[in-house]
């Protein structure tokens, strides 16, 4: 999609996000730029990650939800705000309620990561687990404000919201000044809508290029159609841009500044967040490592120097176990074998034996003696193994076969 020029009534404008630039000061960390030597080799140009998992509350949330309360009236204040998150914007929500003195409460599924069940807590908010999933959560929260007059504080539609995200575009700018390509996750939209009004404004050579996951991609056919379209969101590791339907304040603004939607697969995001924990020595959830999986997809296709956003790194360990070893499986890092062998003793061991010239990882190891496909004297064994990529993947299977194994799969 191609660059507009924003329309004068703007809903958000430059001097909006620089005015929550000044509101953050002492607040909002600047966060760091770190370059990839990988991400820059394969992409042929410097690329920079914006390191935003390292913000305050581990996401970008806490920028908008403070200029979002921050610009609430005393009286607003004083009926307190409620939220629902799965995560990040509850955090930044309670964090912000409490530097500001304000009552929060924050709705959550009943299956939300205790981890940040319990960061939400500490950052100073009430905490009601309500619902299996986060339209049911959401329905809870709207239903308390009108209940107790508290100000529903949305995650991403309302242009407060949107400035705050914004400051990480200028911030952007003026670490990387020589920036031509910049990459952010989407969701609702709040975060990408800020960054390019803030970019666009001061430097509209500079394209703004969205990333959702291919199981939440509301916006490309939402653009398509020219207004904001439901999708049914299927099942996807990166919960935090899992958003069926874009916010009609964002979307109207990403029409203007965003240059481009990509969509990325899990297989994609896995490995991505696999790169930038190896790689970088950064912990980011799945959401945030949207920017390096397009740049995994299509390196070829992005105008350097590049920065991918990392909006955020809270992700719950037991997840990120499980990420981790599909991301590893992606990356052919794991072998799957089925072999047909004699049952009898030290044939196993001999197998064994060749794995380890081969420097492969056992782990684990599985017999089939029952099936009525095997002979009588024969046992089926199922191997699962580590290793170090597909060549020696490779490697592998040539020295079984060269032993004189037959692999089945």
């Amino acid at each position: 999609m191609s660059y507009r020029t924003p329309r004068p009534l703007h809903p958000v404008m430059l001097d909006d996000v620089r005015g929550a630039q000044k509101m953050l000061s002492g607040v909002a960390r600047v966060t760091a730029m770190e370059g990839s030597r990988y991400l820059s080799r394969l992409v042929g140009a410097p690329v920079h990650f914006k390191c935003e998992n390292l913000q305050r509350t581990g996401s970008f949330k806490l920028r908008g939800a403070y200029v979002r309360i921050s610009g609430l009236r005393q009286e607003e204040r004083a009926a307190g705000v409620v939220a629902a998150s799965a995560g990040n914007h509850a955090q930044g929500v309670a964090l912000a309620s409490s530097l500001l003195g304000v009552r929060s409460t924050v709705f959550m599924p009943v299956g939300a990561p205790l981890p940040k069940v319990a960061a939400t807590r500490e950052y100073g908010a009430e905490v009601r687990l309500r619902g299996q999933v986060v339209d049911e959560t959401l329905a809870a929260a709207q239903q308390y404000a009108r209940d107790t007059g508290a100000v529903f504080i949305h995650p991403f539609d309302h242009p407060d919201i949107i400035a705050g995200q914004g400051t990480v575009g200028l911030e952007i700018l003026e670490q990387c000044p020589e920036v031509r390509t910049i990459i952010v996750g989407m969701g609702g939209g709040g975060l990408a809508a800020g960054i390019g009004v803030a970019v666009k404004a001061l430097r509209p050579d500079v394209r703004v290029i969205g990333v959702q996951a291919q199981a939440a991609a509301a916006y490309p056919r939402s653009l398509a159609a020219g207004r904001p379209v439901s999708v049914e969101c299927a099942p996807t590791m990166a919960d935090g841009i899992m958003v069926g339907r874009p916010g009609d304040v964002p979307f109207g603004i990403v029409q203007e500044v965003v240059d481009e939607v990509r969509t990325v697969s899990e297989d994609a995001l896995s490995s991505a967040l696999l790169l930038c924990l190896e790689r970088a020595k950064l912990v980011v959830e799945p959401a945030g490592a949207s920017p390096v999986a397009a740049l995994l997809s299509a390196p070829e296709s992005f105008d350097g120097p590049v920065v991918a956003l990392l909006s955020g790194g809270n992700v719950d360990p037991l997840v990120l176990q499980r990420i981790l070893r599909h991301g590893m499986a992606a990356a052919g890092r794991y072998l799957s074998l089925r072999l047909r062998l004699p049952d009898r003793p030290g044939v196993l061991a001999n197998l064994l034996g060749v794995l380890t010239v081969v420097d492969a990882n056992v782990l684990d190891v599985g017999h089939v003696r029952t099936d009525p496909r095997l002979g009588l004297t024969e046992v089926e064994v199922e191997l699962h193994l580590e290793t170090k990529g597909p060549e020696h993947c490779a490697e592998v299977q040539s020295a079984l076969h060269e032993a004189g194994y037959t692999v089945m799969g």
